[in-house]
């Protein structure tokens, strides 16, 4: 089994989803008691956020390749960067390294195609609506990508620094993000692409109509595909 390095912290809520998810999936294939071989670096998020609200951005991807140094150096044979946003800086991370970085658009891109979900609803923080680190990506494997109007992407937006961040999960929230499910459904959208690490914790399957791709889920997947030797 290959060792999977992942670069956490950022939210560590999420963060946790992945350990949970990435040894539930090698328990499913190897066995009862088989876990997966981790090496996991938590990054003080408090620091990452203020420089991505600041604009700076080359101070977040020098905390990051910091990590991924320290996880080649520990013995990780791939790195898993455990949040969308910060692949924004996901080339940065990859020049520094000798392994591989397992993208996050990848396996989410290939999870739409795989149902044949041409155009895509993207949920995220504004970093990941509006910009095009991630979004490119997809559109390059084929994808026609909706994101929410101004005030909506503000919803969302806040939704998850203000409560899925710091383990909040809301009734009212998740409210919000059907109406913003059910625009872009209203618009062409034939999945949604879950493109933050953290709403998985808020919309489960049973609350959308339209498939949902939780880019958390499919990154785990990945990660232990990775290990496996898939």
């Amino acid at each position: 089994m290959r060792t999977i390095g992942l670069i956490g912290g950022m939210s560590w809520e999420s963060s946790a989803e992945y350990y949970r998810l990435i040894n539930q999936q090698v328990r499913d294939r190897l066995g009862p008691l088989r876990s997966a071989q981790i090496l996991m670096y938590s990054v003080d998020f408090g620091p990452v956020e203020q420089a991505q609200h600041a604009g700076r951005w080359d101070d977040a991807a020098a905390i990051l390749v910091d990590a991924a140094r320290r996880l080649e150096a520990g013995g990780a044979e791939c790195v898993v960067l455990c949040t969308n946003t910060m692949h924004k800086v996901a080339q940065q991370i990859q020049a520094a390294i000798s392994i591989p970085f397992l993208h996050i658009a990848e396996p989410a891109a290939q999870a739409a195609l795989a149902i044949d979900a041409r155009t895509v609803g993207l949920l995220g923080t504004a970093f990941t609506m509006e910009q095009d680190f991630l979004k490119q990506r997809l559109i390059a494997q084929g994808l026609t990508v909706l994101v929410p109007d101004d005030a909506e992407r503000k919803d969302v937006h806040r939704i998850i620094y203000d409560e899925l961040c710091v383990g909040v999960i809301s009734d009212e929230s998740r409210k919000i993000y059907q109406r913003v499910i059910e625009t872009l459904t209203a618009r062409g959208a034939q999945a949604i692409i879950l493109g933050c690490t953290e709403i998985g914790l808020l919309v489960k399957p049973e609350h959308s109509a339209l498939p949902l791709l939780d880019t958390t889920e499919l990154h785990a997947q990945a990660a232990v595909a990775f290990a496996l030797g898939d």
